[in-house]
């Protein structure tokens, strides 16, 4: 079942190549935190300010190509976790038909910011990395 999330932080050091996204539960308490490369970091950072860059870059791309294709981006979706690395989806849709793509979930976050499409992640994966709602520390 997925759960519909929403960035609510940003965390980036330019010294160091691990950047941080921190996804929070709509209308929720769980948070769901997700080490990303430097790049992918700042291409959601760049999309949040509104900056724009002269020429296309790698995320820019791929919403144009999805444009171009008449297609639009339903959502993206963290879907799964296999010896601790995250995998994500981004779930298009062309003329009613679904079309799913594996992307890294650094990759569907930035475009899902990017494109102003929704962010869920299935329970299944929340439960292996967050702790149960109302969960402290020592609980």
């Amino acid at each position: 079942m997925p759960v519909r999330m929403e960035l609510r932080r940003i965390i980036i050091s330019e010294t160091r190549e691990e950047q941080i996204i921190v996804l929070h539960e709509v209308g929720g308490n769980r948070s769901f935190p997700i080490i990303i490369g430097l790049w992918e970091a700042m291409a959601i950072d760049r999309n949040i300010r509104n900056k724009k860059t002269p020429r296309p870059l790698t995320h820019d791309l791929i919403e144009n190509v999805i444009r171009g294709l008449d297609a639009t981006l339903e959502k993206v979706v963290v879907n799964a976790i296999q010896n601790q690395t995250f995998f994500a989806q981004l779930v298009l849709k062309k003329n009613g038909a679904q079309v799913t793509i594996d992307a890294r979930p650094s990759d569907a976050v930035a475009i899902a910011v990017q494109m102003g499409a929704p962010i869920d992640v299935d329970e299944s994966v929340l439960d292996a990395v967050a702790p149960p709602p109302g969960a402290g520390p020592g609980s």
